[in-house]
């Protein structure tokens, strides 16, 4: 199981990341997209681009997705969503502190999974 963390400059570009997520890359997220403050996510993005993150980022979302970490990267490499997406591995220091805060984290609403509809019509 892998942590994604998508940063947006809006909530519709990261609703819309999310469903490229499933889309696209072919991942399956796991229960419900959380919000995160830009605060508590800025020193971890830093660590992971290596620079200093982009100002105009507004709505930042982590979500669990089925698949693992390394699956995740390859898969996410192949697309290009409109939104900012950091695969956080269990190597990094700060995945703990934000698997936590997924748990203590608001539901951020809005997002429907398109696969959990076609489970449903399948059965």
């Amino acid at each position: 199981m892998a942590l994604i963390l998508i940063r947006a400059m809006n909530r519709k570009k990261a609703l819309n990341g999310l469903a490229d997520l499933e889309r696209h890359a072919n991942l399956t997220i796991v229960g419900k997209p959380k919000s995160i403050s830009l605060d508590k996510i800025h020193d971890v993005t830093k660590r992971v681009i290596k620079q200093e993150p982009r100002n105009d980022i507004k709505v930042a979302v982590l979500v669990k997705v089925e698949e693992d970490t390394t699956v995740s990267i390859m898969n996410l490499r192949k697309i290009h969503p409109p939104v900012h997406v950091i695969v956080i591995s269990e190597e990094y220091p700060e995945y703990k502190t934000l698997n936590n805060e997924y748990y203590n984290a608001k539901v951020f609403d809005g997002y429907y999974s398109a696969k959990n509809k076609s489970k449903k019509q399948d059965k």
